[in-house]
């Protein structure tokens, strides 16, 4: 099933209703679902692998607490950091990229993050990334995905 952003539009509290009714409809019969949303705590609790996107291509694609513990692409990091921190003591450190989305009809050379990367070399620019697994069930796009240690959101 097919789920394009099913509950941005509601209130939280019904929100949660129907994600728990979407939850356990999944596990009575069975369902898979692509399950697109921006909100990345809704993602987080109702998906089991999460693919991340960026102008139109996937850049990361990992178990859900992996991805969210430990993300291998920087746009993914970004995101992450966006999320908001439920304990108003702790200080996270939001990262605020510099630009603008690349245009999907004009796209840049290479990496169409790098642009906006704070970690782009110059092969970013000049070649895109290999569609890569890195781990058994974890891919990535990125050319500095090995070296590169980003942080990621507690795990609860």
């Amino acid at each position: 099933m097919v789920a394009d952003e099913p509950v941005s539009a509601l209130d939280v509290s019904v929100q949660a209703q129907i994600l728990n009714l979407l939850i356990d409809l999944q596990a009575e019969f069975q369902l898979t679902y692509l399950f697109v949303a921006h909100d990345l705590s809704v993602v987080r609790h109702v998906s089991n692998r999460v693919a991340v996107m960026y102008v139109g291509r996937m850049v990361e694609l990992a178990e859900t607490e992996a991805l969210f513990s430990a993300p291998k692409h920087p746009y993914t990091a970004a995101l992450l950091s966006a999320v908001p921190e439920p304990d108003p003591r702790t200080r996270s450190r939001r990262i605020v990229l510099q630009g603008e989305v690349a245009n999907p009809a004009a796209p840049p050379s290479g990496c169409y993050f790098h642009p906006r990367c704070p970690y782009a070399i110059d092969v970013c620019r000049a070649q895109a990334p290999a569609w890569q697994e890195i781990a058994p069930a974890r891919f990535v796009a990125c050319h500095r995905a090995q070296e590169l240690q980003l942080a990621g959101v507690e795990v609860s």
